[in-house]
């Protein structure tokens, strides 16, 4: 009985919060809201690090590999990246050739 009692006072309550809630819209549509910080930040990704082609330290190689696919032997050209420490950045296939 308690509980019965407990829940529809509970909802009773939440529904003043909500007509209360509807019943004090105003008209503000004429009031345009701005961000507190409008400036854009250039230049950032979304871990806020900076692109700043200057200060990039990576390094670019180019290396090929021989891989049989099948019966068949190709020559892949790579173009690598490192960064400073050593990590492996990005790896992109250049080029595919056939050799036998």
């Amino acid at each position: 009985m308690k509980k019965r009692v407990l829940g529809i006072a509970l909802a009773i309550i939440s529904m003043g919060f909500v007509v209360s809630a509807e019943a004090k819209t105003s008209d503000n549509s004429h009031l345009n809201t701005v961000a507190a910080n409008a400036v854009p930040q250039w230049g950032r990704d979304r871990y806020d690090r900076r692109y700043d082609r200057r200060n990039d330290r990576r390094r670019t190689v180019t290396r090929s590999r021989y891989v049989r696919y099948g019966r068949r032997l190709y020559r892949e050209t790579y173009l690598v990246t490192y960064r400073p420490n050593g990590r492996i950045v990005d790896t992109r296939l250049i080029s595919r050739q056939r050799v036998g």
